[in-house]
């Protein structure tokens, strides 16, 4: 059986560092890669950048995890998206991997 996977979304990097850190020593979870997005309307966000933070574990530790780094978060620039794949499937788990982070 796959670790549970938590997906936060949020505005900036500097948000995503602070979110995975409060996540982090917030639960047993492990931290995998951020990931990048810039959209289209980037111009309109409170931040040009969404960035994605992943965390692993159980369920419940992915959700106590989520729960700190939400928090975080929305202390600072905010949330955009979050949610919890408690048994990702194989070829999720091949998406998981990818990053534009290392992309410049």
């Amino acid at each position: 059986m796959s670790k549970a996977v938590g997906i936060l979304e949020v505005y900036g990097l500097t948000t995503a560092f602070v979110a995975a850190d409060a996540a982090c020593k917030a639960a047993d979870v492990t931290l995998e890669n951020f990931d990048k997005n810039k959209p289209a309307n980037a111009d309109k966000l409170p931040v040009p950048l969404l960035v994605t933070i992943k965390i692993r574990g159980d369920v419940s530790a992915v959700e106590e995890g989520l729960k700190a780094a939400r928090a975080a978060a929305e202390s600072l620039t905010g949330v955009v998206a979050e949610h919890i794949i408690a048994n990702p499937a194989e070829d999720t788990q091949k998406m998981l991997v990818l990053s534009g982070m290392d992309k410049k």
